[in-house]
This record gives structure tokens, C-alpha cells and sequence, in this order.
């Protein structure tokens, strides 16, 4: 715990915050709680997290669960739960004690918000209906989510009221039904367009084989929970789950983080490296052509890049008049690395160059990432074949991406003649466009 605590962000450093303030201002973050992290002590600074979120008019809606609770009043009143988690059957019994456990954490969830002075409410926007029969069993009193009034919740959201969904939601009729937490919260962020779904837990993160995972593209997650061997901590599996689906849903970003580690959330939100599992939508989502506004961050790269002679040293005027041949790396609006594509004469070509990426960024698949969308993207435009030249990265291109070495002789003859007066003496290498499999995005 202690180790976590010093890899949390202070929330104090106001340059890391105030830099995503405009990226994040107006947005939409929905924050489900689970029942355990309510009560325990570092829930107070959780709200007080949610305080500096509003105060940087970052709109929250949050969710709580009941499942700790509900454990504790069946032992009180010594009653067999017929399910905990809100996804398996929920009789009478059960269904009694969990509308008692949502009152009892809805109550204190509402006064640690009214002590840090925000304004809050309990809703019922949302409508829920019997999950019915699944294989065979009857589900009785287990729920799920009908429908979202979107319009209310903006409504409170545009007052500065902070809406407090509970995992009780009534059906047409009125009739309460029991609500797993982390589909709720799912749901909520997907009518709200959320830009973050954000689950708070007793756990550091999604594990895979006792180990967190930082950081998953979408399509690495749903791999993940196919795969019948994968050891994967069921009591966090339906987090993942639903984290899925909310990507699938056009919620660009879904966290997993440990509720108990002070600053979590600022930490998660506001530092490049966070503290939990971020699941994100695909990589080459996160790859975009450059824009004129881009320049600086080229040429800040470039310059980088020159210094070891990794890369051609470019003027600010040269990125500038050249920009709309690069394509850029971005994690959260920050561009991270870049490449560029550029055509031969004989429009049959292309040369991939310029591939660079920050230094604290090595060793994450960021530079292979990059390379394989010039492939596809030097396809689409209809090049028959990619040439790479290097003075240093002639391994990296070979094993890592497929190319093999040619020679100058195979460069146009314009392109040639270049590369002899540079005296750089690169390593040409090449990789024909056919092997590329069109399936693949």
C-alpha cells in the first residue's frame, strides 16, 4: 500500500492537472464505487477528488454498490444470499436486505458529498426490467437497464448537481429491482457519451495471471476474456466485462483502479502513467495525420530525434511546409511519437521515415504501432512497396515490422542521388505491400 501511495500523483502538482483542463472541460466522467470502497477510509478523499473534478467543471455522475454491505446485514440477520453481486438470481429474502444495504450506503455516499459542499441527488432516470429467465433459471428479482433519461441527468449536470444512481432501480411498474453496479455504470456512461467510465475497487487493477495490466487496447481486453485459460480475477472479471462494452459503445476510455490509494483518481486522470488499468479503444485510433497546429510537436521531436542522429535534423520551417506528410502518436491529446510518408515519382513507392518516440515511451509498442499503420496506409494509396533508410534502427525494422534489406540501387533515381549527397550511407530496407493481409485494419 505504501509503494502506492508514493506512485500517486500529490494533488498538489497543479502544472500536471491544469494542463488537461481544457481537454477535459464539460466532459462527462461516470464513477461507479464499489460498496467496499464507501466504507473504507480513504472514501473521503475519493469525494474530495470528485470536488477538484467539478471544480475544473469536469461533470460527474456517480454510481454506487452494495455488495459488502449486503454480505454484513445477511450475517447480521443470519439469511442465505442467493446472490451478491447483482447478476445471479435475487429472491425475496436477498432482495429485502439489498434495498436496506443501498439506503444505508446512499445515506453516506450523500453525506461525504454534502461535507466536501457539493450538491448532489439521488435519481431515478433510470428504468430497469426483470432479467427473466437465463438457461433455464429464473432470475426473480435481478434486474437490468431499460432505459436511461439522458435529458435529466444533463439537466442536473448543467445545475451542478452531482446525480447518485443506486444499484435499486424501478421497473415500469415501480416495482424495485436489484441492478448489478458495474452494468449500471456501463449503461449510464454510454447515454451520457461519456469520455471516461471509471471503476473504483479493492483491487489494483485487472490482473492477468496475478499481474496488472497499465494498459489494454480494446481489442487486447476482449482477446483477454475469450480466452477460456486465461487466469483472470473473476471477482473483477465483471468490470472488465463491462468495460468492453462501453469501448464497443463509443466510451473512448474505461480505468480500473484501486479505491483505496490516496489520490487514485486525480493520479489516474491527470498523470501519463496513472495508477490503474486503462482499457482504451484501438491503437490505430490513436494515430492521426498531422495538422498545421501540430508543427511545434514535430519539430520538438525532430530536434530530439537529431541529437543521436537517429533522425535527419529538421527546421521548424521544414516541418511546417512538410507537416502533412507525418503522422502522429497521441495518448490523451499529448503526441507521444511520429512517422512520415512520403511518395515517389514513380508512384509505385513510398519511404517510411522519420519514426520517433519519446524516450519514456520505449518499449511499448508505440514505434511498431506506427510503422504497421504506414503499411496499411501507404496500401491505401496504392504503393506496391515501402522503403525504410536507417542509420540505426536496422534491427528494429527487420524483426519488429518485417522489412528486409535491399538496395540503393532499387530507390528511384531521384531519391538515390539524395541519399548519396547526404552522406548518411542509411541501410535501405523494403517490405512489399502484398504480404499485407486486407483484413486487417
Amino acid at each position: 500500500m505504501s509503494s502506492q501511495r508514493e506512485r500517486a500523483m500529490k494533488p498538489t502538482d497543479l502544472r500536471g492537472i491544469l494542463r488537461y483542463v481544457p481537454m477535459f472541460r464539460d466532459h462527462v466522467f461516470v464513477i461507479a464505487v464499489d460498496g467496499s470502497i464507501v466504507s473504507h477510509e480513504n472514501f473521503a478523499n475519493i469525494v474530495t477528488d470528485i470536488a477538484v473534478l467539478r471544480s475544473l467543471s469536469i461533470k460527474v455522475v456517480l454510481v454506487h454498490g452494495i455488495g459488502q454491505q449486503l454480505v454484513g446485514l445477511a450475517g447480521e440477520h443470519n439469511i442465505a444470499l442467493s446472490d451478491i453481486q447483482g447478476e445471479g438470481p435475487t429472491d425475496v429474502s436477498t432482495m429485502s436486505l439489498a434495498r436496506e444495504a443501498s439506503a444505508l450506503v446512499s445515506q453516506s455516499v450523500l453525506e461525504n458529498l454534502s461535507q466536501a459542499g457539493l450538491r448532489c441527488a439521488i435519481t431515478n432516470a433510470v428504468r430497469s426490467t426483470k432479467i427473466g429467465r437465463l438457461k433455464g433459471v429464473d432470475h426473480l428479482y435481478t434486474g437490468k437497464v431499460e432505459k436511461v433519461d439522458a435529458a435529466i441527468l444533463k439537466s442536473m449536470l448543467s445545475q451542478d448537481i452531482l446525480p447518485l444512481v443506486t444499484p435499486i432501480v424501478c421497473d415500469r411498474e415501480g416495482q424495485s429491482l436489484r441492478v448489478n453496479s458495474d452494468h449500471l455504470a456501463m449503461e449510464l456512461a454510454v447515454a451520457l457519451g461519456a469520455s471516461k467510465l471509471i471503476y473504483l475497487t479493492p483491487f489494483s487493477g485487472l490482473q492477468v495471471d496475478g499481474v496488472v495490466q497499465l494498459n489494454l487496447p480494446e481489442d487486447d481486453l476482449k482477446r483477454l476474456l475469450a480466452d477460456k485459460h486465461a487466469k483472470l480475477d473473476p471477482r473483477i472479471r465483471s468490470k472488465a466485462v463491462q468495460a468492453a462494452k462501453a469501448l464497443d459503445n463509443d466510451v473512448p476510455r474505461a480505468h480500473i483502479l484501486d479505491g483505496r490509494v490516496f489520490g487514485c483518481l486525480l493520479t489516474e486522470i491527470f498523470d501519463k502513467v496513472g495508477l490503474g488499468t486503462m482499457v482504451h479503444a484501438n491503437d490505430y485510433d490513436r494515430i492521426r495525420q498531422a495538422k498545421k497546429k501540430d508543427a511545434q510537436a514535430l519539430y520538438n521531436l525532430a530536434k530530439h530525434g537529431a541529437k543521436t542522429d537517429a533522425l535527419v535534423a529538421r527546421t521548424r520551417q521544414q516541418i511546417e511546409q512538410g507537416y502533412a506528410d507525418f503522422y502522429v502518436y497521441e495518448i490523451d491529446d499529448s503526441i507521444i511519437g511520429c512517422a512520415a510518408l512520403r511518395p515517389y515519382a514513380d508512384g509505385k513507392s513510398m519511404e517510411l521515415g522519420a519514426v520517433y518516440v519519446q524516450p519514456f515511451y520505449h518499449g511499448r509498442g508505440v514505434g511498431r504501432k506506427l510503422v504497421e499503420f504506414a503499411k496499411r496506409r501507404a496500401k491505401q494509396l496504392g504503393a506496391k512497396k515501402l522503403f525504410a533508410l536507417t542509420t540505426q534502427t536496422q534491427g528494429f525494422f527487420q524483426s519488429a515490422c518485417g522489412f528486409v534489406p535491399a538496395a540503393a540501387s532499387d530507390l528511384p533515381a531521384e531519391r538515390r542521388k539524395a541519399l548519396q549527397a547526404s552522406g548518411r550511407n542509411s541501410q535501405v530496407l523494403a517490405f512489399a505491400l502484398r504480404r499485407l493481409n486486407d483484413s486487417v485494419r
